[in-house]
Order: structure tokens, then sequence, then C-alpha cells
């Protein structure tokens, strides 16, 4: 593969610019003479290891019944997203992460990469099959026992039995812990008594909660003997047959909400209702008929996170659906670009296409090569997933790790989803704002996507304090010596990146081109260090500043973690950007064809580059780069994406959508008619000699 340092022995644009004007690049690579990528070898890339299983949800989802109406009342797109359900099950989507012997087909993996396709139609259908098959159905799958399999796993399946997830109050979100829902065991009667005591513990924007859902799997304080043995499952039946509420449930409609308005979220509580014992999902904690509580698992806080940690495939899911939606608003975004002419060069000529401007690619190409680095992190996420969930790998320690990753990367995608549709649309100028082009649908369906499955926040402080333990282990046992080492190894480092890249890139003037300097200078290697040092120096000083808390009293302690509770969180992120770098550089490394080799390096190193530019100010002020090379990695990015712009519709071609996936008219080549209609307009007035003269050219004479 040929590094990225190394230019193209061809000029990356057919045309130079002109003098004054506007770019006139090359609109392909073709024109441009540049290597190109092989598309449909990079589609099965991005589509990553369950593509099969992609492209039958891809093909499924052409049919119109399962695509989002715009426009249409809360009451018609709920209804129409129920029927869609049914549909899935007609096709057989509901049934891929279950077991053979109640219909399935137990491939966790293939269930995921099918359930983030479905955004493409409609993220309120992704949505609510992900509540129905992936939230309610997954509790009673990885919850329960073989005996709640056998009563209502078929049930879930088919949609006989339409449920809601009930974990979520208002008074408590990500805290999952502190919730105040109560199921106390009555040993007399050997029932749970299901009890909402306060306003603040009712369960709250539940799918399925409002209208549709017959039962719910209700988190709960598990109180019996008088002990309270922590949070613990339960399936709870909310509706008869008939959908009319069952003695002591109460369930209220949340109404409109900011999107998303194809699932019924609703409110439930709970006064005293009564169900059997068997009805505890009893995997990881046992009740006795006489009320006697049993676990294999003694502490109380691995036991919780182990029932919270068999339900991660939310997270693993959500970032792999906001990378796709994030796909294809890029894809709408820069097949308009390529095809919108607005203002000429300034010397009478064609007016100019929108991506050959400068700043349109760097507005928009960056971001293409954030989510070409989130198709690759999100498959190793969902290799990782499939391999725990499927029993391979499935030891404490790739829980963890699964826990963790998902956990880094959903943040990242989610937030980048919005902010990056919402570019997309501005770059669309009028036309990204008509609801039909699906800009303004999909950023208000996905702007909840950062709080589902936790707070994006929380979920980095989750990934903070695993660095943080990961950082203490070095130094378990550690003797005074050691410490020593590694408090000189620090110093050590700063001294040295205090010169800049200088050591790796050679000093400037060496190659009497800032630009080609930083190049040479910021290869994958040096890439790979500063971005991996960043992470590292954060939970170093981090934990050099936590340190005292060790000996202080618990109130202390607290107040000096929240201090650094937002470093700590940064750290995190940084740590997700690390992963995706990563992930982004594996998938390249795989690639056997030279061009697409090429490219595809060129587009990791945007990437890379976009992120030591978003984080210049922290490089700059810990000495890892000088100022001179910091001030030159903004002009590298602006020859990287010059160089790609060339390739920017194979690379978002290569995304794999058909029409049917897109439906939006701006990206539909009605567009490029409508230009050269206009083009073939005034070409033949200026033909016919009868076009008015100018009003400048009778005052240039």
């Amino acid at each position: 593969m040929t590094d990225a340092a190394v230019r193209s022995k061809k000029p990356a644009t057919s045309k130079r610019t002109p003098a004054g004007g506007a770019p006139t690049a090359a609109h392909s690579a073709e024109e441009a003479h540049e290597p190109r990528i092989d598309v449909d070898a990079v589609t099965d890339l991005l589509l990553g290891t369950w593509s099969q299983t992609r492209r039958e949800a891809r093909e499924m989802i052409k049919d119109p019944a399962f695509w989002r109406i715009d426009g249409q009342s809360m009451p018609e797109h709920r209804e129409r997203v129920l029927s869609q359900l049914h549909l899935l099950v007609e096709h057989g989507g509901s049934r891929r992460a279950f077991p053979e012997e109640y219909g399935g087909l137990n491939d966790n993996g293939a269930n995921l990469a099918g359930f983030m396709e479905l955004v493409l139609a409609d993220p309120s259908l992704q949505i609510k099959s992900g509540v129905q098959w992936g939230l309610f159905g997954s509790a009673i799958f990885q919850l329960g026992t073989k005996k709640h399999h056998d009563e209502w796993l078929a049930g879930v399946i088919d949609l006989t039995i339409p449920g809601a997830f009930g974990m979520t109050e208002i008074g408590h979100g990500s805290d999952v812990a502190a919730i105040g829902t109560t199921a106390t065991y009555d040993p007399d009667t050997e029932e749970f008594v299901i009890h909402t005591p306060f306003r603040a513990a009712t369960k709250e924007y539940l799918g399925n909660a409002a209208l549709h859902g017959k039962a719910a799997t209700v988190f709960a304080q598990l109180i019996t003997g008088g002990v309270n043995y922590g949070v613990h499952c339960f399936f709870v039946p909310l509706r008869d047959d008939e959908g009319g509420m069952l003695p002591g449930v109460t369930s209220e409609d949340d109404g409109v909400k900011g999107g998303l308005n194809g699932i019924d979220n609703g409110r439930l509580a709970f006064d005293h209702v009564r169900i059997p014992r068997f009805n505890l999902l009893d995997r990881y904690g046992q009740v006795a008929s006489d009320g006697t509580y049993t676990s294999d698992i003694a502490s109380p806080g691995r036991r919780f996170f182990t029932m919270l940690g068999a339900l991660v495939q939310g997270r693993v899911s959500l970032d792999g659906a906001a990378t796709e939606a994030t796909a294809l608003a890029l894809y709408i975004a820069l097949t308009y670009a390529n095809q919108r002419r607005q203002f000429d060069s300034g010397a009478g000529t064609d007016e100019v296409v929108l991506l050959d401007y400068g700043k349109h690619q760097r507005r928009l190409l960056p971001l293409l090569a954030q989510n070409y680095a989130q198709f690759f992190s999100n498959d190793e996420l969902l290799r990782k997933f499939d391999g725990v969930f499927s029993g391979r790998t499935d030891t404490p320690e790739e829980r963890e790790d699964l826990e963790t990753l998902a956990a880094a990367l959903k943040p990242l995608s989610t937030w980048n989803a919005l902010s990056t549709i919402q570019e997309a649309r501005e770059a669309c100028g009028g036309s990204g704002f008509i609801a039909e082009n699906r800009f303004v649908g999909l950023h208000q369906d996905l702007d909840v996507y950062v709080t589902f499955e936790g707070d994006n926040n929380i979920l980095l402080q989750l990934v903070g304090k695993r660095l943080l333990a990961d950082f203490a282990k070095q130094f378990k046992g550690a003797d005074a010596a050691k410490l020593a080492s590694f408090a000189a190894k620090q110093t050590a480092g700063r001294v040295f990146h205090g010169a800049g890249l200088r050591r790796l890139g050679q000093a400037v003037t060496d190659f009497g081109s800032t630009a080609r300097s930083v190049e040479l200078g910021l290869r994958a290697e040096q890439q790979h260090e500063l971005l991996a040092g960043r992470v590292e120096q954060m939970v170093a000083d981090i934990a050099t500043r936590l340190r005292p808390a060790s000996k202080a009293s618990p109130a202390e302690a607290a107040a000096t973690f929240n201090a650094n509770q937002a470093e700590l969180i940064e750290a995190a992120r940084a740590h997700g950007e690390l992963l995706q770098w990563e992930a982004f550089s594996d998938g390249v490394a795989k690639i056997e064809d030279e061009g697409t080799a090429q490219v595809l390096t060129w587009l990791r190193d945007l990437f890379g580059m976009h992120l030591i530019e978003k984080h210049l100010a922290w490089y700059l002020i810990n000495g890892r780069l000088s100022t001179q090379r910091a001030a030159s990695v903004s002009r590298y990015i602006d020859r990287l994406t010059l160089r790609l712009r060339p390739h920017a519709q194979d690379l978002v071609d290569a995304y794999g959508f058909a029409p049917e996936h897109v439906r939006a008219p701006i990206a539909s080549g009605a567009e490029r008619e409508r230009q050269e209609e206009a083009r073939a307009y005034y070409a033949a007035l200026a033909a016919s000699g009868e076009a008015p003269v100018s009003e400048k050219s009778l005052k240039k004479k």
C-alpha cells in the first residue's frame, strides 16, 4: 500500500484554479486520472461482517410500505409503524436473535446488523422494533430462564405479545440502581407486589406503553424478608386482549415529541399490582417460595452490572443506526453538491459546482472520513458483541470490554449524527430544509439517540472510570522505584514532545514547504502517536489529581472526583476517537486493490488530521506540537480535501444505497437535469444572436 505521505505522480485535479477565480476541479477520479476505488469492494467493506443480512434488510425496505410518510398525524404514524412491525414478522426480521427452538435463528450479530438498516426506512420503525425485540424480548431471553422462554418468547417473536421495557423512571434515568419502583415478595400468596410509591418512580418514555403494549419487563427493587436485594426484572401484564388496562396499572401518553412520533411512548405506574413469583426473571437472582433469596453472584454491585450488561445490545445498535443515518445525510449532501451550480468563476464561465469550492469540501469531506471510521469501528463492536452473546468468547473480561467499547462509541456516533445532519442540511441551502429531502426528519428522529440507552456523558464517564482502573493496575503493588521510573518517563516524554514532531519529520526548513513537511511528519504512525498520547497523558494527569482522594473522607473524595469529571469525560471521548481511528486503519490494511487502498488511506489520514485539528489547543498547551507545525495541520487538511474531491461521489456511492433508500429528490439526478436544461437554454439563446447584452458590457465601451 502506498503511504499517505507519497504524492500521486499525477495531479489531483485535471485543471488548475484560474487566477482570481473559483476552482474547476475534476468531478470524478476518471476525469482527474487519479487512482480509483473499487466501489463494489468498498461497499462490501462498509457493510462489514454481516453484509448479506444488511443487503437482505435493504432489499426488504425497498417496499414503500416501510417508508416514513412526512406530514402524517401522530395517530396515523403510530398505526403505520405498528403495521410495519407485523410486516417485519412476516419477513422473518424478528427471529434472528432468538433460539431455534422458538423459531429463531440464533444469530446475534446478524440481528443487530439487520436492525440498523431499518433507520433508512423510518427511524420510528427501527426504534419500535428495537423496543419489542431488542429490549422487551431481550430482557426475557437474557434475564429469564428456560421456563420464561417457553412461556413468552414465541409470543414476543410473532408480536402476539407486544411489550414495553420498563427501566427508566421520571426521577432516575441513567441512575438505574436508584429507581424507586418496588417488588415486594408476599410468601403467603407466593406473589410479588409491584408498586410505584411516589410520582418520581413512574416509568417514563417507554415505547409501546401508551397504546400497544400488553406486557412490560419492569425493573424494580426486589424486597423479600425485609431485605432489599437491589434491582431485578419482572414480567408484568399491562392490558387485556381488548386493550383495556389491567387493575392497578395506569398508563399515560407522552404525546407529541420532538421526533420518533411513530412510537407510542408513555408512562406506567403500578398500584400494588400482584404478579406470580414465576414472573421474576431469575437468571441472576432467585426467590424461593418461602421468600429466601439466592444468587450465584454474591456481590450486589457485580450482580447489578451483570444484569445491565446483558442488555448492552441497545448501545451497539444505536451506534450502527446513527452511523447509517449519517451516511444517508452525507450521500444526499455530497451528491447534490456534485450537481448544483452556484456563481461563475468571475470570468464569465459556467457556474461552479458546489463541491468545487474549497469551503464546501472542507465542511463535508472530513465528515465523510469520520463516517467511514464509524463504519469500521461499529463492525468491530458488532463482532465483539456477537462473540460474547453467542457464547464463543463469553468471559467476564470480554463482557467488560464489550460494555466499555459500546459506551465509548455510541456517544461519538450519535453526537456526530446530529452535527453532520445539520451541516449537510445547511450545505444544501433551502432545499435541505424541505421535508422530502430527509434532513429535517432525520435530525428530529435522531435527536433522542444521544439520550437513549444512557446519556452520552454518563456513558463516557463509565469509560473514563475504566481507563482510570486500567491505569491504576499498572501500579498495583508497585514499589517506589517503579513509581519514580514512571514519573521520569512522563517528564522525558513531555520534554521530547515539547519540540513538536521535529524528531519525526525533521525541521520544517529541511523540506522547504511547511505543508510538505507536515505531510511527511504526520504519517500513520505519528497520527497514532498523537491520538494515543493524548489519551495516555489525559488519564495520567487525572489519576495524579485524584490520588489524594484515596486518603480523603468520602465527601472530600466525591468533591475531588466532581472537580475532575469534565476532564475525565473528555479523556474518554479522546479514547473513543482513538478506537475509531485504529478501526479505520485496520480496515484499510485489509484492502488489496492498490487504487482503493490509496484513496482510503488519504481518507483515513483526513480523519486523523481532522481529530488533531479539532484538539489543536490541547496539543499546543501540552507541547505535543510546535506552533509552526500546528499551523500547518489545517493547510494539510486543505490539501487532502482537494485530493479527495474527485473521489467524493465514488465514496458515497460505495454506501450502496438504492434510490428507494435515499428518497431525496435533490439526490435523485433531478438537480443535474435542471442545471443541464438551464445551460442548454442559455447556450441556445447565445447561438441565436437574440440574447440581450449585459449592462456591464455597455459600460466598458
